[in-house]
C-alpha cells in the first residue's frame, strides 16, 4: 500500500492566455472560441489601434489600420459579436486597452448584461495604463493628468460595481520593449502604480483603500537573459510589498500580494532564423513561472513568427501548448520555490531593488512618475541605444543576427510567408457595418446620452456611469473619445530624442565625415526627416533612427508619433527634406505609403527619396519599391549605421563614380 501522506498538493497552473483578435468581431470570435476549445483559461483581447486611440473605422487616420493589430470595435454591436457564444459570467477576459480603457470596459458591461450575466461576478482586467503609453506605446489621447483621473474612474467604478476585476494593469511590458534596464522597469512601474494609488486614495473610505490596492495588478515583460528576469520578479514582489506597507499602510499580507501576468519579449524575437524563437519563448517563459513565490498570474505568449507579420492559428496553438507542457506534464507545481535562501538570486535581487529604490527616489524629487514623463521618456531612449550599440559591436550576441547567421532555411515559412495577411476587403466591410450600426439607431437617445457624457466629462464626475449609458444608447467609440478631446484637449508625447549629439556609438567618424562632405554639396546640412504615419506608436525605431542620424550630424525632423501623409509632405515642403524616412510597424504600409508618394509628387518632391522601415513581408516591399520608394528595411536591418550610410548616399547630389 502506497503512503500518500506527505504527498505534495500541486499548485494550480496560471491562467493560460493567447493574445489575439484580428480582422473583424466575428473572425476573432471564431478565433476565441476556437482557443478556449484547445485548452486556453482565459482571454486576452487586442484591439486595432483606431480602438486604441479613440477613432471609429472611417476615421481618416484609420485609413489602413482597422483590424490589423486586433479586432476593430466601434460599438456595442462589434462587442456583442465579438463574444457571441461566449459566457462572460464564466469568463476571465484581458482587454489590453488604455486610453479608451473606460469606453471599452462600458461596451463590455453593457454586452455582458444582455447576455443576462450579473456584472458584479464578471472577472478579467483592463489595462488602463496610459503613463507607459506616453513613454512607449503612444496609444494616448488626453493630456496626463486627466488621463490620470479617467483610470481612477475606472477604479472607483470597479471596487463599487464589479469588485472582481482588476480595474488596472501598471504595464511595464512596453518599458522593456522601449529598451528599460531591469532597474528602470522596476522603477517606473512602481512610480506608475504609486500615481494611481495616490489619485484614488481621497475617493475611498480609508478602511476599504486596502481592498482597492489588492485590486492593482501589473503586466510584465521577461527577456531572454531569464536569471535575472526571474530575480527582478523576485525583486517586484519584495518592493511592492514594501511600497503598500510603508507608503499606504496596508496590513493585510494578500492585499500587498504582487499579482502580475505577463508576455515575454518581442522586442527580442528575430527575423532572421525565426525557429529560434521558439526557444527564446520558451527560456523566458521560464523566468515567471519557475520562482514559486514570484510567479505568475496568467501568462501568454508571443508566437514564432511575430517579427514576420500576424501569426497563424497554427503558430498561437504551438505557444500555448509550450505552457500546458510546462503545467501539467512537468513536476514544475509540485514543488515550493527553488530559489529561497539562494545566495546568488539574493545578491541580485538585492542589487535590483538598491538600483530601482535610487530611482524611484529620483522620480519622487521630481513629482512623481506624472510629472517625469519627459525625463523618464529620454533614459529609455538612451537605454535602447545602449542596448542596440552592443548588438552592433558583437558585445551582445543574437544567435542568426550578429553570429552564426548561416543555416538552412526554415521549413515553417511555406508558400504562404509563415505569416497571416489580413484581406484589405475587412476595412470596407467594416466600414459599412458602422454606416449601418448608425443609421439604425435612435439619433435623439444618442446626443443625450453624449450630452450627458460630455457634462460628466466637464463636472469632474466619473464618466464610467454616462459611459455605460452612451454604450447602450448606441454611441461609438470615435464619439465618446470626441467627447474626452473637447473637454480634456489633446496631447503631443514626448520623443526623447535629444537636441544635442551623444558621441556615445563607436565608429561614426567615417559617417559623419560623408555626411559633411554631402553637405558642403547641397550648400547646407543634409536634412533628414523622419516620421511615423498612421495611427502606430511604436516609436523605438523611428527613435532609434533619429538618434543615430543625429549622431551622425544630420539635420534631423522627428515630431513623434501619429502624423497623417499629408502633414509628412508639408513639413518635407517646409524643412525642405534631403531624404524622408517612415517608420510603420502596424501592417498599414501600403496604404500610408501610397498615398504619401502620390502627395509628394503632387508637391514637386517626387525625387525627394523616400525609405521606409517596418515589419514589410517580402512581396509588400516588391510593391513599395515599385511605388518609387528607394530602400526598405525590415528587423533583419539592425545594424543602424548602415541605414545611415544609405541615407546619405540617396542625399548626395553628385556621387563619384566608382570605378
Amino acid at each position: 500500500m502506497t503512503d500518500t501522506s506527505n504527498a505534495v498538493k500541486k499548485d494550480r497552473p496560471w491562467l493560460i492566455r493567447t493574445y489575439a483578435g484580428h480582422s473583424t468581431a466575428k473572425a476573432s470570435n471564431a478565433l476565441y472560441r476556437g482557443n478556449l476549445a484547445k485548452g486556453q483559461t482565459g482571454l486576452s483581447v487586442a484591439f486595432d489601434l483606431p480602438t486604441q486611440t479613440g477613432y471609429d473605422s472611417d476615421h481618416v487616420l484609420a485609413r489602413g489600420e482597422v483590424g490589423k493589430v486586433g479586432v476593430p470595435v466601434c460599438h456595442l454591436g462589434d462587442m456583442r459579436t465579438l463574444f457571441d457564444d461566449i459566457p462572460l459570467e464564466d469568463m476571465n477576459t484581458s482587454m489590453t486597452i488604455n486610453a479608451t480603457a473606460p469606453w471599452l470596459l462600458a461596451l463590455y458591461v453593457a454586452a455582458a448584461e444582455e447576455q443576462g450575466a450579473d456584472a458584479s461576478k464578471l472577472q478579467g482586467t483592463v489595462q488602463n495604463d496610459l503613463i507607459k503609453e506616453y513613454l512607449s506605446r503612444g496609444t494616448y489621447i488626453c493630456p496626463p493628468k486627466p488621463s490620470l483621473k479617467m483610470i481612477a474612474d475606472v477604479a472607483e467604478y470597479c471596487y463599487t460595481n464589479i469588485p472582481k476585476w482588476n480595474p488596472m494593469n501598471v504595464c511595464s511590458y512596453h518599458l522593456q520593449e522601449a529598451g528599460a534596464t531591469p532597474e528602470q522597469e522596476l522603477a517606473f512601474a512602481l512610480a506608475t502604480a504609486t500615481a494611481v494609488l495616490d489619485e484614488l486614495r481621497p475617493r475611498v473610505p480609508a478602511e476599504d483603500f486596502p481592498t482597492l490596492v489588492g485590486r492593482i495588478s501589473f503586466f510584465v515583460n521577461a527577456g531572454i537573459r531569464f536569471v535575472t528576469e526571474m530575480c527582478k520578479m523576485r525583486a517586484f514582489v519584495d518592493l511592492w510589498d514594501e511600497i503598500c506597507l510603508e507608503r499606504y499602510g496596508v496590513e493585510d499580507p494578500k492585499m500587498r500580494r504582487f499579482r502580475y501576468g505577463v508576455q515575454v519579449n518581442s522586442l527580442g524575437l528575430t527575423e532572421q532564423q525565426p525557429e529560434n524563437n521558439v526557444y527564446r519563448i520558451l527560456l523566458e517563459m521560464l523566468a515567471v513561472t519557475l520562482s514559486k513565490n514570484a510567479r505568475a498570474r496568467a501568462v501568454q505568449l508571443p508566437a514564432w513568427n511575430e517579427a514576420l507579420g500576424l501569426p497563424r492559428p497554427w503558430d498561437q496553438q504551438w505557444s500555448m501548448r509550450m505552457q500546458q507542457i510546462l503545467a501539467y506534464e512537468t513536476d514544475l507545481l509540485e514543488f515550493d520555490d527553488l530559489f529561497d535562501q539562494n545566495p546568488a538570486v539574493d545578491r541580485k535581487v538585492e542589487e535590483l531593488k538598491t538600483g530601482a529604490r535610487a530611482e524611484l527616489a529620483n522620480l519622487g524629487s521630481m513629482g512623481g512618475a506624472i510629472d517625469a514623463i519627459d525625463y523618464m521618456k529620454s533614459r529609455l531612449v538612451d537605454s535602447n541605444a545602449d542596448r542596440l550599440n552592443k548588438i552592433e559591436r558583437n558585445e551582445t550576441i543574437v544567435v542568426g543576427v550578429n553570429k552564426w547567421q548561416q543555416g538552412e532555411q526554415s521549413p515553417l515559412q511555406t508558400e504562404d510567408g509563415g505569416i497571416m495577411v489580413v484581406d484589405p476587403a475587412v476595412e470596407d466591410e467594416q466600414i459599412a457595418r458602422l454606416e449601418e450600426w448608425r443609421s439604425s439607431r435612435d439619433d435623439a437617445a444618442v446626443q443625450v446620452a453624449l450630452a450627458a457624457l460630455r457634462e460628466a466629462a466637464r463636472n469632474g464626475e466619473n464618466v464610467m456611469h454616462a459611459s455605460i449609458q452612451a454604450a447602450k444608447a448606441g454611441v461609438t467609440t470615435g464619439e465618446w473619445a470626441a467627447q474626452m478631446r473637447a473637454v480634456h484637449g489633446e496631447y503631443r508625447g514626448p520623443t526623447g530624442v535629444s537636441a544635442s549629439v551623444s558621441n556615445k556609438t563607436e565608429g561614426l567618424d567615417d559617417i559623419r565625415d560623408a555626411v559633411n562632405v554631402v553637405s558642403d554639396k547641397l550648400g547646407r546640412r543634409l536634412k533628414f526627416l523622419v516620421g511615423k504615419p498612421g495611427l502606430d506608436g511604436h516609436s523605438n525605431g523611428s527613435e532609434q533612427i533619429a538618434f543615430r542620424a543625429r549622431d551622425c550630424g544630420m539635420d534631423i525632423e522627428y515630431d513623434g508619433i501619429r502624423l497623417t501623409p499629408e502633414e509628412l509632405v508639408a513639413s518635407a515642403l517646409e524643412t525642405r527634406a534631403h531624404v524622408v524616412g517612415l517608420s510603420i510597424l502596424s501592417g498599414s504600409h501600403i496604404p500610408l505609403v501610397e498615398d504619401l508618394m502620390k502627395r509628394m509628387r503632387e508637391a514637386g518632391l517626387g525625387d525627394t527619396p523616400v525609405i521606409v522601415g517596418g515589419i514589410i513581408p517580402d512581396d509588400d516591399a516588391d510593391r513599395l519599391r515599385a511605388m518609387g520608394v528607394a530602400r526598405v528595411y525590415t528587423p533583419k536591418d539592425f545594424e543602424l549605421n548602415a541605414i545611415m550610410k544609405d541615407i546619405v548616399t540617396l542625399a548626395d547630389p553628385a556621387p563619384i563614380a566608382a570605378e
